[in-house]
């Protein structure tokens, strides 16, 4: 696979982080999408997230699947690990990237094909034990690799491009989160870089799995009348239930809200998601009242969207599994083989 490099383009008075890094050390090969995909937008958000949070780039692992989302990681932070797993496979490569190296950061792109077809079971599984990772589900209603028929998470009614009607149920990748105990769920639009940049940083530096269903648009063969995912669809049936700031540790907070209720929820690290609820009924710290909201929405036509569901005290994937806290890289031989003698032990503790 061939990638076309992205000129890198230096001028006096550019911005930079806390690591002296501009956003375009933070960039990518040139896109092969569609222009005007919405993917493409989700990678410009991702890049001033990690930008934002001056995380370097080496520390950094992506994964992916097939189809168009699992494109993305080769268009942001050049400089980091990747890996292009096979269809729906993208959660167990991730699982052994995070038991062998904690100390890097994994960010899963997938699609809705990717992680609602194919890899459901194994989408249901990182969340079930809350692997540590950023999991973002690029969700257009099609596959869009295979000229556009319909995918699990196209809505009932919504027709594709040559008028044929969908007749199944549609699967909520948050819905699915939240249901089967995932402790961060959330949704986005890839045009409202202004909710998914905060969503993003709040999504990497949350202690387990963070599923961001981010809805968008194909251009190609779901943006015309009839789509529930086109983008005209999207912008007129968004419902956002709640504004997010990530505020990092150790710096001054500055926030600037109206009158409303706000909710502060402190990560490990001690950064802060800081939510101001837009709507009263709606609260991100029950499982059972956010998933009567996100129906009762839905019975309405409309897309909630912000942060949905978030548990930042549940044990993650490293507390339940005991992973090393040191890269296996770094183990010498006797550490990684102690003998047969220590593998017979290991066996009978298991009779």
């Amino acid at each position: 696979m061939s990638f076309i490099t992205k000129p890198k383009v230096s001028w006096s008075g550019q911005k930079k982080n806390a690591l002296g890094m501009t956003l375009n050390d933070y960039e990518g090969g040139l896109s092969t999408l569609c222009a005007g995909c919405g993917h493409d937008s989700i990678t410009a958000a991702l890049v001033q997230a990690f930008w934002e949070l001056a995380l370097k780039p080496e520390q950094v692992i992506k994964l992916s699947g097939i189809g168009c989302s699992s494109k993305t990681p080769a268009y942001f932070l050049s400089g980091a690990h990747g890996f292009n797993s096979v269809h729906g496979r993208m959660p167990s490569v991730a699982t052994g990237a995070q038991a062998a190296r904690r100390d890097l950061i994994a960010v899963g792109i997938s699609g809705d094909g990717d992680s609602l077809s194919i890899g459901f079971g194994q989408f249901a599984h990182a969340i079930r034990r809350n692997l540590n990772v950023l999991y973002i589900i690029e969700n257009n209603g099609v596959y869009g690799l295979t000229k556009g028929q319909f995918s699990a998470s196209a809505d009932p009614g919504s027709s594709n491009k040559k008028g044929a009607k969908n007749l199944n149920q549609a699967i909520n990748p948050v819905a699915i989160a939240i249901t089967l105990g995932g402790s961060f769920a959330a949704r986005s639009f890839s045009g409202d870089k202004q909710q998914l940049v905060p969503l993003l940083k709040a999504g990497l530096m949350h202690p387990g799995c963070a599923v961001i269903d981010v809805i968008s648009p194909c251009v190609t063969f779901n943006d015309h009348v009839g789509s529930t995912k086109s983008y005209a669809w999207t912008r007129d049936h968004l419902h956002a239930s709640s504004a997010a700031d990530f505020v990092p540790p150790a710096t001054e907070i500055i926030v600037d809200y109206a009158a409303g209720e706000t909710t502060n929820v402190e990560l490990h690290d001690g950064s802060t998601i800081r939510l101001k609820k837009l709507d009263p009924e709606f609260d991100p710290s029950s499982r059972s009242r956010t998933l009567e909201y996100l129906e009762a929405r839905r019975a309405d036509n409309e897309i909630v969207t912000g942060l949905l569901y978030i548990d930042a005290e549940m044990p993650s994937f490293h507390d339940i599994a005991g992973t090393a806290q040191q890269p296996l890289t770094t183990f010498d031989f006797d550490q990684l083989n102690p003998g047969a003698e220590a593998l017979q032990q290991l066996q009978k503790n298991m009779r």
